[in-house]
């Protein structure tokens, strides 16, 4: 982001976890708190960048092997006659995408309660570093109609 950037600036996705990663701002008068809820944001970005890509790698990887299996099993090749790769009907695909959710539940299972544990940290930093915003502007504004 340019140096007179002010905000938070969004990447486009990422090509291994399809997720937008975000460049964070910092300011130059950061508080700690500050740091600390920014630091937990960077966090469960990267937690989530580094699930969704190992996820989705081996996603990919089983599904291919499973396309592979299926069409080798009734004698057909990875790719037909023209060239196009060969593909399965999609009651097929569904058992795949079962198969798959059925032996990943406890891997989303553990995900889904770090994430909301990592937000529930950061939604209560977000709520004290609003309270300490809101204190300092009332002091000031006291201040400033004394």
């Amino acid at each position: 982001p340019p140096a007179h950037s002010h905000s938070d600036w969004i990447g486009p996705p990422d090509k291994h976890s399809n997720l937008r990663p975000v460049i964070f701002y910092v300011s130059p008068e950061e508080s700690a708190l500050e740091r600390q809820l920014r630091e937990a944001r960077q966090e469960a970005q990267a937690s989530n960048q580094r699930f969704w890509a190992r996820h989705n790698r081996a996603f990919r990887q089983e599904k291919e092997e499973f396309i592979y299996s299926r069409l080798k099993a009734k004698g057909l090749e990875m790719r037909d006659e023209s060239g196009q790769k060969a593909t399965l009907n999609a009651e097929e695909m569904a058992d795949f995408y079962k198969d798959f959710l059925s032996k990943n539940f406890k891997n989303h299972l553990q995900y889904n309660r770090d994430w909301y544990k990592r937000n529930f940290r950061i939604t209560f930093l977000m709520g004290q570093v609003a309270l300490v915003r809101a204190l300092r502007w009332l002091r000031w504004r006291k201040k400033n109609v004394e």
